[in-house]
């Protein structure tokens, strides 16, 4: 498991120019559950999949609101996102107390970004090993940004963090360019889609997804389960017809690292690389 001991902690670089553990929060990240967030001119859907450990638990949330203009979806460490989520909570209070408006969601997100960048540089410290899809709406528009375990983010059109998402990637890749003027239900519509190319087959049903939207008068919130199995069932002849994406996610690399828990990217990767 050791490099030469260069992962003892977070501020100790290996010849190579890596901090390992940074690596290791951003494979935990893959690891994690998939999440999906996508916007158009005027509203942000974020879907993600619901897991349980074992059928007799429930699963974890995945989704948290906080405030009414800005979401997030998580991916990874889900006790790290509960606490980044109360910090950002903590942020938009303060803000709306002292300037009587809505903290812009940039603004947040680069607040978030310095607060993950610092554990990568105190030794008593461990980075989050939890990815974020920040969805908000301010004066500027409609925003998604990915905030990564290294102090990184990044704002995109369509993205998606966690295990098996490079097949929810695929899909969006063809589809970005229709998002921008799509209407709120069809952006619901691919984010469903999307969530069903990570499940590997396993039929998509309301009770292992959660989807949440903001928007223009539109405050951000969870869609009942009533509603999603709703529009699933609107969308199945759709469904139906996309072809299946490519996912070469499910490669020997990540089935290797969930077998033997959070491990190490390949020697020849780029250090901070998503």
């Amino acid at each position: 498991m050791f490099r030469n001991q260069y992962d003892t902690d977070v501020t100790t670089w290996s010849p190579a120019g890596r901090l390992f553990q940074v690596e290791y929060a951003m494979e935990a990240v893959k690891q994690g559950s998939a999440a999906i967030g996508l916007r158009s001119k005027s509203h942000v859907v974020l879907a993600c999949v619901n897991k349980a450990n074992n059928e007799l638990s429930s699963h974890q949330k995945k989704i948290f609101k906080v405030d009414d203009h800005i979401g997030v979806a998580i991916a990874g460490l889900t006790a790290d996102g509960r606490v980044l989520s109360r910090y950002m909570r903590s942020e938009c209070i303060n803000y709306s107390f002292t300037y009587e408006s809505p903290l812009p969601v940039g603004r947040l997100v680069v607040q978030l970004a310095d607060k993950a960048q610092v554990c990568t540089q105190r030794s008593w410290k461990r980075p989050y090993g939890v990815g974020l899809l920040v969805a908000g709406l301010d004066e500027s528009g409609a925003h998604l940004y990915y905030n990564c375990p290294s102090g990184n983010y990044f704002e995109y059109q369509a993205f998606a963090i966690g295990s098996r998402s490079q097949a929810a990637k695929t899909y969006l890749e063809r589809k970005f360019e229709t998002f921008l003027d799509s209407s709120r239900d069809d952006l619901v519509k691919h984010a469903l889609i999307a969530i069903r190319e990570t499940l590997q087959g396993e039929t998509l049903k309301s009770s292992i997804c959660t989807i949440a939207v903001v928007g223009v008068g539109e405050a951000f919130h969870t869609l009942d389960q009533e509603t999603v199995q709703q529009m699933i069932n609107a969308f199945e002849i759709v469904v139906e017809d996309e072809p299946p994406a490519a996912d070469p996610g499910t490669s020997a690399g990540e089935g290797g690292a969930a077998a033997e828990g959070v491990s190490p990217p390949e020697e020849g990767a780029a250090p901070m690389e998503i």
